[in-house]
């Protein structure tokens, strides 16, 4: 089977209620909801929380909920360990219909730059490539490459985050964005992982060692997962330029 998993827990200090905040009518986090649920290959989807808004909104599609523990639904709480956690009940719940978990489809409730043609084309992808663990939504984001990233130091002012050396040697190097060539971010529309990704979660790279080692990159435009309340109009302006109003989605279109 696929399943998909999608995390959003209660507690949010930078944007308190985001999962749930409207967005072109809808609540954030209904648009990887959707996406799940009109994916072809994705045979059920749960969502994990700790939120009774949450569970009722998944249920209301056909989701199955799983009630997030406290210790996994903290502020200090790893968005990595909880879809372990997740994953095992999944797991455990399909090992007693004698069925087994060939993907899962990882999805946050604040991250709505996905659609349910990307998981799918995700998916054929590692369905043909079995060498690969895990196939990921990336944006380029050339604008924030680690070239331009600066910390302020003890005296106060800017110094670079990453040593220009790490670079090349700093007399060849400019400020122009495209420099280094482009920079790809995982954007959080959605991590599509094998099972060992989950059962060997210390062996995947940083920082989102849910991924694993081998990462195919999904190349989109745009995406973000939501922490502030200004990354919304661009949320707004993805989500349109796909086909979604208040009164329609490019779902229901086809």
């Amino acid at each position: 089977m696929i399943v998909a998993l999608l995390l959003g827990r209660k507690g949010s200090v930078g944007f308190p209620g985001k999962n749930l905040y409207p967005v072109l009518g809808r609540p954030l986090m209904e648009y990887p909801l959707l996406a799940a649920k009109y994916a072809r290959n994705v045979d059920q989807v749960y969502v994990s929380t700790d939120d009774e808004r949450i569970m009722a909104l998944g249920e209301k599609h056909g989701a199955r909920i799983i009630v997030r523990p406290p210790e996994l639904a903290s502020r200090a709480a790893l968005g990595e360990h909880a879809y372990v956690h997740g994953y095992r009940v999944i797991k455990e719940s399909l090992g007693k219909e004698g069925k087994e978990i060939e993907l899962i489809v990882l999805l946050f409730c604040n991250a709505a730059t996905i659609l349910a043609a990307t998981i799918d084309a995700g998916i054929e992808i590692l369905r043909k490539n079995e060498e690969y663990d895990s196939a990921v939504t990336v944006s380029c984001y050339n604008m924030w490459s680690p070239l331009r990233a600066r910390k302020i130091g003890a005296d106060g002012l800017l110094h670079p985050f990453v040593p220009f050396e790490t670079f090349g040697d700093p007399a060849t190097l400019n400020c122009d964005r495209d420099s280094q060539g482009d920079v790809w971010f995982a954007d959080m529309g959605v991590s599509i992982v094998r099972p060992r990704c989950l059962d060997n979660l210390e062996e995947g790279l940083l920082p989102q060692k849910w991924m694993g080692r081998k990462i195919f990159p999904l190349q989109q435009w745009g995406g973000c997962d939501v922490d502030f309340e200004w990354q919304l109009a661009g949320v707004e302006y993805w989500l349109a330029q796909q086909g979604f109003s208040a009164a329609a989605t490019p779902y229901e279109m086809r």
